[in-house]
């Protein structure tokens, strides 16, 4: 559905009237494309203390294919490296080096800070480490113009593992997200070839996948290499088959709620699963004081169940393979809940659960990632059938001031399913815009 107002307030009139009532004024978000496939500037590389991994994380952001400056009038984006803060003092120099050139982020342009993980063992450390998460997601909300902010904690000294995760945050794919903070392991990345298709030669499968966000990851995992298989049920066997045929992919029509789903779609790819994406998801919203267990028992058995026992009959079959990811679809409802959806809500959380329990594990025994993305307001068919008033909060409750598109939560789900993702384990990454209600 068009989002009238975004395109009102990018209009002379709507700019002067919205700016004269204090109203919101979104910035249209870039997206990638092929012709916008990074970010239009230069990256400003800033260090906050004496960093021993100034060099190492330079090498790095050189490889995104940016052009690394120490000084620029309009960065595209910024990294600081707040690796070395570890005292209350040392937040001085973060302060020192983001506050004289967050003014001059370029429109839609992005902010990194990149620290480590908080001490267990050192409390001072971990005081000033955890700052930063304060400090970024306050940023995030002050910098508008489209542009975004987010934390990304290393492992000590472990900087290549996060190739794969600053690439995707200082692109175009990453404009949806902000105020995030993602926690990676020090395992090595795996090898990409292409990065223009990183996914080359992976075998993927995802359900729900006819329509909306489902669609919009199938397509962008093919887009990036991957050879697909979309599943949905059999009674969307129709609109199945014509997004896999659109995207030169396999349809498979089947209830993911079934006892043999699991043994079926091991049948289906012989060769293993590369990437599992679990999107599938259904609501009956109503309050909990009207909901028959008819209404309660459908969401748990699609939105949760279905997943613990495909994921689990999957990995003990063998049937994801080694370097597989595993991606599910939480929500924000799952964080900060709502009126009317407490199945929706206690499903969603579930598999916040799921992931963090069972990222390590599998990990350990199956050489596989656990992930899962975390939508907000997302312009799809079910949120257009939303009442104006709650949709319009849906969509300007957030640091962006607008919805998301189904095909942010798929770039996600894409840089999630990457080889060189590896050290990305048991992350909960929402994309909403930094939402402002509760999450």
């Amino acid at each position: 559905m068009a989002d009238r107002y975004l395109h009102f307030t990018g209009t002379a009139p709507g700019r002067f009237l919205t700016r004269r009532l204090g109203l919101p004024q979104p910035a249209p978000l870039r997206r990638w494309s092929l012709e916008t496939p990074s970010l239009d500037g230069p990256l400003l590389h800033l260090t906050a203390g004496d960093s021993a991994v100034t060099e190492e994380l330079g090498a790095l952001l050189a490889a995104t294919g940016l052009e690394i400056a120490a000084r620029a009038e309009r960065p595209a984006g910024i990294v600081l490296d707040a690796t070395a803060v570890d005292t209350p003092r040392g937040l001085g120099d973060v302060h020192a080096a983001l506050h004289p050139v967050v003014r001059s982020l370029a429109p839609g342009g992005r902010i990194v800070v990149v620290g480590v993980r908080p001490s267990a063992d050192d409390h001072h450390q971990a005081a000033a480490q955890q700052a930063l998460e304060g400090f970024v997601r306050s940023l995030g909300k002050e910098v508008g113009r489209g542009a975004t902010v987010q934390l990304l904690r290393i492992a000590p000294d472990a900087v290549a593992p996060a190739g794969s995760t600053l690439r995707f945050l200082l692109s175009p794919r990453s404009a949806y997200i902000s105020g995030q903070v993602i926690e990676l392991t020090a395992d090595a990345p795996g090898t990409v070839a292409d990065w223009a298709a990183p996914l080359a030669g992976r075998t993927a499968l995802v359900t729900g996948a006819a329509r909306g966000i489902g669609a919009s990851v199938a397509s962008v995992l093919a887009r990036d290499g991957a050879r697909v298989f979309c599943l949905d049920i059999p009674q969307s066997h129709e609109e199945l088959t014509r997004t896999a045929d659109r995207l030169g992919a396999t349809a498979l029509a089947l209830d993911i709620t079934a006892a043999d789903a699991a043994e079926r779609i091991a049948a289906a790819v012989p060769g293993g699963l590369d990437v599992l994406v679990h999107n599938a998801g259904i609501t009956r919203d109503r309050r909990l004081a009207n909901m028959p267990a008819d209404r309660w028992a459908p969401v748990i058995d699609v939105n949760l169940d279905s997943v613990l026992r495909t994921t689990d009959a999957l990995l003990k079959a063998g049937a994801v393979n080694r370097g597989g990811r595993i991606v599910a679809t939480a929500s924000i409802a799952g964080i900060a809940g709502n009126n009317g959806q407490t199945n929706y809500a206690a499903g969603k959380a579930g598999i916040i659960g799921l992931v963090r329990s069972l990222a390590p594990r599998a990990a350990a025994e199956h050489g596989v990632t656990v992930n899962a993305v975390a939508p907000g307001f997302i312009e799809t068919k079910m949120t257009a059938a939303v009442p104006l008033l709650i949709r319009e909060a849906g969509r300007r409750m957030n640091s962006l001031a607008q919805g998301g598109l189904p095909v942010d939560v798929a770039e996600t789900t894409a840089w999630f399913a990457q080889p060189a993702s590896t050290a990305v384990n048991g992350q909960i990454v929402r994309v909403c815009g930094q939402s402002l209600l509760g999450a």
